[in-house]
């Protein structure tokens, strides 16, 4: 028997609220509780991490768009997005662009996720906002009515990135022979998006443009650097430091966990790494005091890099479609080792949340300083944090260790899943200079 249930902590959430700011902009014009109906529709459903990172990019693009339309200094998604089309929406003449910008994220959400249906409360809430902001409904009407044809056009795009042909494709089946990644305890479940490889990323030239050195050659020799790699990750969870399960715990973001009592499994729904990053882009743009135009042009920019980051590690994940380590410890090394937490069903080489943990990174790092103290308090909902940052790169430090710890990654797929990340943000970050994206503080 199974029963799939949300955690706890997740009942402590309401799916859409608008908090007092201290910060000049009104309430309705705060992106973070925008962010956060997105979320909790996501976690829903269950979407998978890189299928998650999509739906984050495409519900950005038409905020975006309609920001550009009405601020020359910020430029087109044509002028950096490949085959992005021409803007279309318009300058707003007598309705505010930023009501149809936000507006715009959930209409496009509603329309895209499984459960999209869900944000239709989202919708409703906001424009209640709205009329209680004595906002006029003929401003309101025409705000909508942008925002429902900016994303239309969004979803238009999105319809040529090949997503719609990955259900028409065989079954993946685990390659067979020692070294090559099986599905893990305790549900066995089937590996997630083997042809993610096959998505039209929307600024890196190719899903393998960062196509990473080779991994450490498989071996159960107890003298290979291989065996070596995977009993460190074994050691490491023999006496853990406390700091060391509170990082692996923090940065979990296993979007279903699993456990079983008896004959009964209980999932556990929980953030993706890119919702987790979607989260501190809001927060962070906030906390730094951006105006509006800024802040939806820091939490695109991250979408856009997180949908980028997962192809590529994804490309490599099924190319090299490498063992887990719990699978190794247990067949040769110790048959009754279980990781802090639950491995998740793909391939391990690359870290997923290195690479994407490193672009967000970066991106923000450029996009709002080097040195940016914040805390994070994206888990708590799930019954772990805050924690506290000097910087982004710090952030994404901890979090590509916190595999380590917490028994899912060897360390060099860690070390060069890093590596990725970053190769991917240098690239996006090279063209939006181009186009005239510089720091927004």
């Amino acid at each position: 028997m199974k029963l799939f249930r949300l955690s706890p902590a997740l009942i402590l959430l309401t799916s859409f609220s608008f908090a007092k700011t201290k910060a000049a902009q009104p309430a309705y014009l705060d992106l973070a509780p925008i962010i956060n109906a997105v979320n909790m529709v996501m976690i829903h459903d269950v979407i998978s991490p890189p299928v998650a990172a999509r739906y984050y990019a495409y519900s950005m693009l038409g905020a975006y768009q309609i920001v550009s339309a009405n601020d020359k200094k910020v430029p087109a998604l044509a002028s950096f997005i490949k085959q992005f089309p021409t803007n279309s929406i318009g300058e707003a003449k007598d309705y505010d662009y930023r009501i149809a910008a936000l507006y715009c994220v959930l209409e496009t959400s509603k329309i895209l996720l499984p459960s999209g249906d869900m944000l239709q409360d989202d919708e409703d809430a906001y424009v209640a906002l709205l009329h209680k902001s004595n906002i006029s409904d003929e401003i309101i009407s025409k705000a909508i009515a942008a925002a429902k044809k900016e994303a239309a056009e969004v979803v238009n795009f999105s319809k040529s990135d090949n997503y719609s042909t990955l259900s028409a494709k065989l079954r993946y089946t685990p390659k067979k022979g020692e070294g090559y990644w099986y599905p893990t305890p305790p549900a066995y479940l089937d590996a997630v998006e083997p042809n993610w490889k096959t998505i039209r990323p929307l600024m890196i030239d190719s899903s393998s443009q960062f196509k990473p050195i080779p991994p450490t050659t498989f071996s159960k020799d107890s003298t290979s650097k291989f065996y070596k790699l995977a009993k460190q990750v074994r050691d490491v969870s023999v006496n853990p430091e406390q700091e060391q399960l509170n990082k692996a715990s923090f940065w979990d973001c296993n979007p279903f966990a699993v456990t079983t009592s008896g004959h009964m499994s209980i999932g556990y729904k929980k953030i993706s790494p890119g919702g987790h990053w979607m989260n501190i882009a809001a927060l962070v743009t906030k906390k730094a005091g951006l105006k509006f135009n800024q802040s939806v042009t820091v939490v695109t920019m991250v979408s856009v890099g997180l949908m980028d980051a997962f192809i590529a590690c994804w490309d490599e994940k099924y190319r090299s479609n490498r063992i887990r380590p719990e699978t190794y410890i247990n067949q040769n090394i110790d048959l009754n080792w279980k990781p802090l937490l639950q491995t998740p069903p793909f391939p391990e080489y690359t870290s997923g949340h290195a690479v994407v943990s490193h672009t967000s990174a970066y991106l923000l790092s450029y996009l709002i300083g080097e040195n940016f103290t914040y805390t994070d308090n994206t888990e708590i909902p799930f019954g772990v944090g805050p924690r506290s940052f000097t910087s982004f790169k710090q952030a994404a430090a901890e979090a590509s260790i916190s595999r380590l710890y917490g028994g899912i990654h060897f360390m060099d797929s860690i070390e060069e899943g890093n590596k990725q990340g970053i190769a991917v943000a240098n690239d996006i970050i090279a063209k939006i200079k181009k186009a005239g994206i510089t720091q927004q503080r």
